[in-house]
Order: structure tokens, then C-alpha cells, then sequence
């Protein structure tokens, strides 16, 4: 009975495709390649190191690199930065794979970094060959020593002027599996007095034995993410490499890579301002805490920013399209209020799901008056703004639930709910009164007794007088048990998470970071036990609708079973936020 709805859905989807991405700087940058002939197709990529799921920043850096590759007839790959076997897993790839997938978009070619190992090998054996690089001895904790700061130069290693032939032949030796994890790396020889920090003689390859995903145990040796991502894209021909702003102090290095290595092909980088969300962690790092420490219910939590996990939840490819195009493109590192993300997915639900009735926490009410055995049905719409939608019938009889919070013993003032002798609309069924109520031993109330006037059937005409309220409910004979899944923010404070996770960055090493476990909300999740309408009993994973009141839900994914209904909130029904303000 929703195929209409899921009509809409896939031309909201063309409609995003169709858009393209709004003026910006880079879209400036390749009119001007292509017009000068300095291009003649445009090739992109999106290169995500596997070593954890996709996140909602990554849905921009998705969006950006396909979408502006698609404006000017070009190509977009999806490569893999697995230069780090230690963190890298298969589990992530095919995780990868599915989200770009979901979201709309198709690569050209699939690679990976580990596919250019040898040449990777054969470009760092060419830079000891120059003396543009060594084998040094040092630890990991002695290079950062000598390192510097950013106002003092750093010292140089006592191996730095080790000749080449012997620094060719500890290479080799590295190649061959002599030493031990950490005992040598190869170093770029640059400047250890460069006033950028990246260019003071970096670590470009290091020793592990570990077991990589795709290679195997062919090397015990591994390029170093900011060595070998540059060396890709050349082998690629990428023409115009986007990336996020953290990289901005790597791209001299990654110039410098591509001319000292001698490639044929010089891309060049740009960097855009990425995307924060407010109180949301998109650290990778922080992520897989959150999963390894069992704060979360895997990566496809749906509190989790995930791809995963907020497909999991309920929102749709076209959903997020449209949030990040609305963020644009630009160099400005700003905050983006959680809010909007949420204002796309409403204006994408609410003329393509049904709206329908539950009771998330069920109060019974006897309508003593109603005749015993006796079930009738109302016809209503399924969606108010869309008629094409069609109608459905729902059940009515004696027992019928509505939410505990919709009735008071003592109301105070403006209540217009049920309380003792006050009259309501219940929705697309009759008026009803309060007559008397039951409580427990707890004191607590257990059941209502109403009676009914059926002079105002709904769709009768009735307007002998009116009420103020009106409440839904569902039939207490036919109402299908299910759960409710409530979420608020995974994280309590407006917390932008900005790390770098650039291999070998020294991000905030120096100093200890307040843990940000300490900022999880506890109301994060709220689990609920309650009911829907019977039409909903045959619902499959990633149904979604609207429930009167409550805001937009979905069909769990993982938890949910045709004995046991899971649905997720999505959404809440309405925010204060305005798009363009």
C-alpha cells in the first residue's frame, strides 16, 4: 500500500543527482584546467584508509569528489589507502564498498594502494639512489625527540649522512625480512630546519610483519600513508586530488614526492573545509573505542555517525545528499548545527512514508459503553499531504490503548487531555469522556474507564460542540506488540571533532587529551515496549513511517523480527531549525 511513497523516493533521488554542486572554489579551478587545456579529463578519487566505517564527514568528501567529476564528464576511482596492515581489515573494505554503493554512487575502477607496492618500492630505492633519502636507526620515540617544534628546528639524525650505497643496501635488507619491527625505517632527506614541520626528513617506510588483507605476507615492509598517497594518485593520473584542510601543511611533502620520485603525471592537491557535526565524534580512532569498549552496539549503532549506522536508523541516501550539499564547498572550517541534518531527512520522509498510530507507552482504556464484541473499521489516509498514497482501514472496539502521558488525575491549567469528566477527539474515531480510572498497588494508574458518544463518529459531520484535544491511540485487540528505540545525541557537550587522521601525524601527542567517554550522554538510548496499528504487523527492515506525535520511525535492521518489532526513531517531528538561516 506504499508504493507511492517509494516512488517518490527514487525521483527525490534523480532530482539530487541532477543538481550538481553549487559555485565554489574548486569547481572554478577545473573550468579553468579544462578551458586552458591544462586537463583534458577530469579523474578523482575517493580514498579511504580501511581501517574503520565510513562516517557522515566522509559522506561529504563522497559527494565532492563524484559529484564534480560527473559535472565535467570525468571519472572517479575508489581506492583504498591500505598502507597499514595493523588497522586495516577486509571487514572494512566491503563496509566501505556498501556505503559509497547506498548512497548513489558508482566508481570507475576499483584499487588499491597495496596494488603499487613495488612501484612504491622501486620509487623510494630511486630517492636513496639520489640522496633524497636514508635508512636510519633511530627509535620512533628518538626521531620525535629530534624533531623539533614549530619554533625550533629539529636536529638531524647521526645516520642522516649515511652514503647511499649503504643506505640501498639496509633497504633491501628491510625488504628482505632481516630486522625487527621498529629497528630501522627510510627517511626522506629534506630539511630538518624546514619551518614546516612535514618536511623535516619524515619517516616514508617502516618495518612490520603483519599479514595485510590484500598482499598477504609478500612484504614485511609498508609505505607510510603521506609517502604513498601522493605516488598513487600519480600512478592514477588523479588531475585534481580533493582533500579535507588537515591536509593543507602535507601538500610541499606531497609535491615534493611527486617530483623527487620522477612521475610521469604531477596531480595536484586541494583542500576544502571539512564537515563537523556538532556533538558528534568523527574521529575514527574515537569511533572504534566506542565499539571496542562496548559503548555502542557495534559500528551500525544508530547513535553512531556512521554510514552504517544511519541507514540503520532511517535515513535515506537522498537525506544526506542533500545535507551535504547544502554545507557547499569552501575552505571555512565551520560547525554545522545537528539540526540541519536533521531538517533533510523530515522534508525527505514526509511526503513518502505513511502516517500512522502507535503507543510507545500504553495505557488501556475501557469504553464501557461500547458494545462487547462488537470491532468497526475507519478508513483514513495514509499521508495527508499526499493523497496518492491512498487510505487504509483501522480497528476500533471496546479496549484500546492510548499514551500514559495523555491522561492526569489532576491536570493543571491548559491541559487538554484526558483528566476525570473531561471529553476528547481520539483520532479518526469518536469523542470519549473519562469516567473513572484504576490504580494499582503502587498507586500508579493502570486503566481508564470512558464512555463514548457515537453521535461523533468521525467523517459524520457532527458539530454539535467541540473538544480541545485530540489523542491517537490503537485497538487493544488487533495492536501488534513492538519496541521503540529512542535516541538522543551519543555525545552530552557541542564537541567538533577535528583530529587529523593522517598516518603518522603526531596529532596532539604531546599533551593528554581529556577522554571524550566522559562526555556520553546516558539518555543516549531509551528503549520503550508499546504498540502499533495491525497493518504494520508484515513490516521488513528499513520500512520507515510517521507516528502521530512521536516523529518519524524505522524498521531496525539488526534486531527486529516478524515475532518482534524493533523501530528506530529516526526523527523527531519538528525543530526549530530553518534552512538559509
Amino acid at each position: 500500500m506504499f508504493i507511492q511513497g517509494r516512488k517518490l523516493q527514487n525521483e527525490r533521488l534523480i532530482a539530487v543527482e541532477n543538481r550538481g554542486t553549487p559555485s565554489n572554489f574548486i569547481k572554478n579551478i577545473i573550468t579553468e584546467d579544462l578551458s586552458s587545456g591544462k586537463v583534458q579529463e577530469v579523474v578523482t578519487r575517493f580514498p579511504p584508509e580501511p581501517n574503520g566505517y565510513l562516517h557522515i564527514g566522509h559522506a561529504k568528501a563522497i559527494w565532492i569528489n563524484f559529484t564534480l567529476a560527473d559535472e565535467f564528464g570525468g571519472k572517479t576511482n575508489l581506492r583504498f589507502d591500505d598502507t597499514n596492515p595493523l588497522k586495516e581489515d577486509t571487514e572494512y573494505v566491503n563496509s566501505i564498498k556498501e556505503d559509497v554503493k547506498w548512497l548513489g554512487y558508482e566508481w570507475e575502477e576499483l584499487r588499491f594502494a597495496s596494488d603499487y607496492f613495488g612501484e612504491m618500492y622501486e620509487r623510494a630505492e630511486l630517492l636513496i639512489q639520489k640522496g633524497k633519502a636514508y635508512v636510519d636507526d633511530l627509535s620512533a620515540d628518538q626521531i620525535r625527540e629530534l624533531r623539533g617544534t614549530l619554533t625550533e628546528p629539529g636536529k638531524n639524525s647521526p645516520f642522516r649522512e649515511r652514503s647511499a650505497e649503504e643506505s640501498l643496501d639496509l633497504f633491501r635488507r628491510m625488504r628482505a625480512g632481516e630486522f625487527k619491527d621498529g629497528e630501522k625505517v627510510l627517511r626522506a632527506k629534506i630539511d630538518m630546519a624546514s619551518p614546516n614541520i612535514n618536511l623535516r626528513d619524515p619517516v616514508i617506510y617502516r618495518i612490520s610483519h603483519s599479514h595485510h588483507h590484500n598482499t598477504g605476507d609478500a612484504w614485511c615492509i609498508y609505505p607510510m600513508y603521506t609517502f604513498a598517497h601522493p605516488l598513487e594518485d600519480a600512478i592514477e593520473h588523479v588531475t585534481h586530488s580533493l582533500c579535507s584542510l588537515e591536509f593543507e601543511d602535507q601538500r610541499p611533502f606531497y609535491d615534493w614526492v611527486i617530483a623527487e620520485c620522477e612521475m610521469e603525471a604531477a596531480p595536484h592537491q586541494y583542500e576544502f573545509g571539512r564537515l563537523n557535526l556538532a556533538q558528534t565524534v568523527t574521529s575514527k580512532r574515537k569511533l572504534k573505542l566506542l565499539v571496542d569498549e562496548g559503548h555502542v552496539d557495534g559500528w551500525d549503532d544508530p547513535r553512531m555517525p556512521t554510514i552504517s549506522g544511519l541507514r540503520r536508523r532511517g535515513y535515506t541516501p537522498e537525506a544526506i545528499r542533500s545535507f551535504v550539499h547544502e554545507t557547499g564547498i569552501s575552505k571555512s572550517q565551520g560547525l554545522v548545527d545537528l539540526q540541519m541534518l536533521e531538517h533533510f531527512i523530515r522534508e525527505d520522509l514526509k511526503l513518502t512514508v505513511p502516517r500512522t498510530m502507535s503507543v510507545l507507552r500504553p495505557l488501556k482504556v475501557i469504553i464501557t459503553n461500547y458494545p462487547e464484541g462488537q470491532t468497526e473499521y475507519f478508513e483514513i489516509e495514509n499521508n495527508v499531504e499526499n493523497p496518492e498514497m491512498g487510505t487504509r482501514q483501522i480497528p476500533f472496539s471496546r479496549e484500546i490503548y492510548i499514551e500514559r502521558d495523555d491522561f492526569m488525575e489532576v491536570p493543571p491549567n491548559k491541559y487538554f487531555r484526558l483528566f476525570p469528566g473531561n471529553e476528547v477527539r481520539l483520532k479518526n474515531a469518536y469523542f470519549i469522556k473519562c469516567t473513572d480510572f484504576i490504580k494499582d498497588e503502587n498507586g500508579e494508574v493502570v486503566e481508564l474507564h470512558c464512555t463514548y458518544d457515537p453521535e461523533t463518529r468521525s467523517g459524520s459531520g457532527f458539530t454539535g460542540r467541540k473538544v480541545k484535544g485530540t489523542l491517537h491511540w490503537v485497538d487493544a485487540g488487533q495492536a501488534v506488540p513492538a519496541e521503540f528505540r529512542l535516541y538522543e545525541p551519543l555525545i552530552s557537550a557541542e564537541e567538533a571533532d577535528a583530529e587529523a587522521e593522517v598516518e603518522g601525524l603526531e596529532v596532539s601527542a604531546d599533551k593528554p587529551e581529556p577522554s571524550f567517554l566522559d562526555q556520553l550522554n546516558p539518555n543516549s538510548l531509551q528503549i520503550l515496549q508499546g504498540f502499533v496499528e495491525p497493518g504494520l504487523k508484515d513490516s521488513v527492515p528499513q520500512d520507515k513511517f510517521q507516528f502521530f506525535r512521536h516523529g518519524y520511525f524505522n524498521v531496525d535492521s539488526k534486531y527486529s523480527t516478524p515475532e518482534h518489532l524493533v523501530f528506530n526513531l529516526v526523527v523527531s517531528l519538528k525543530s526549530s531549525f530553518q534552512p538559509g538561516k
